[in-house]
């Protein structure tokens, strides 16, 4: 544990440190890369320039914590990452697809089987129980263990005892632990949350992390962290500090070491 009351991670022996060059939809190696991509809302004299010019990559299984001020562009990045944002240039590699170049339908199926997802909100059905919010969006997609799967991830958050709840009945904590059950009962390789602790109190935020480190490490997923917590991104194997839209600090973080 780290002063801060986050798990220190232990860094891999290799990372990628120079900004991606994609030549072609075949990059091997890591998780995410992404080349010269932008990003604007609006037009004309309205037009805000979201993202500019990023280039970066992130190696399988690390884990990377975004900072930066609000509107600095490292929330739509995470949407980009998760392919919920089309960019207007450049080329976003994650889980070996190339992103800007798959249609509607291939996102979807992209989202279902390769990303998993927290939002600072919890974003549950509040008609269906616990195990019905992990194991539903697990059965549209296909899975025939879709209840098994749903089970296994919330006895792993620790909610064994909570399955048959419905959202209004369990805590601010327990239902962001049944968002992170729904994120990874799919068995993604990576692994995105947006302020995942912004909802909660301090005691509970730090039970929500060591909750996503932990299954970081028995996934080995690729875990990427938007954050305003720097000592929070301090306990990731690497800090990125976006502002006005670009990358002006990308760093192993001394925390973790």
């Amino acid at each position: 544990m780290t002063g801060s009351g986050f798990p220190r991670q232990a860094l891999p022996t290799s990372r990628l440190s120079e900004p991606a060059r994609i030549e072609s939809p075949s990059l091997p190696d890591p998780a995410i890369a992404l080349s010269q991509v932008d990003l604007s809302l609006g037009s004309g004299a309205a037009r805000v320039h979201i993202l500019k010019s990023l280039s970066f990559s992130i190696e399988a299984g690390t884990s990377v914590g975004i900072v930066g001020p609000s509107g600095s562009g490292k929330s739509t990045l995470l949407m980009v990452l998760a392919g919920l944002e089309r960019v207007d240039g450049g080329a976003v590699m994650v889980g070996g697809e190339r992103l800007d170049r798959l249609d509607e339908d291939a996102l979807a199926r992209f989202r279902g089987r390769s990303v998993g997802i927290v939002f600072q909100s919890f974003h549950l059905m509040p008609t269906m129980t616990a195990l019905e919010n992990v194991a539903v969006p697990l059965e549209l997609s296909g899975r025939r263990d879709a209840f098994e799967r749903a089970r296994v991830e919330l006895e792993a958050v620790g909610l064994a005892h909570r399955l048959d709840h419905h959202p209004a009945e369990l805590s601010g904590g327990e239902q962001q632990r049944v968002a992170i059950a729904r994120a990874l009962a799919p068995e993604p390789s990576i692994l995105i949350a947006d302020e995942p602790t912004g909802n909660l109190d301090a005691d509970t935020g730090r039970d929500i992390i060591r909750l996503m480190f932990e299954a970081r490490a028995r996934h080995g997923m690729t875990l990427v962290l938007v954050t305003h917590d720097r000592a929070l991104a301090d306990a990731c194997d690497r800090r990125i500090v976006m502002r006005s839209g670009e990358i002006v600090e990308d760093v192993r973080s001394e925390m973790a070491t």
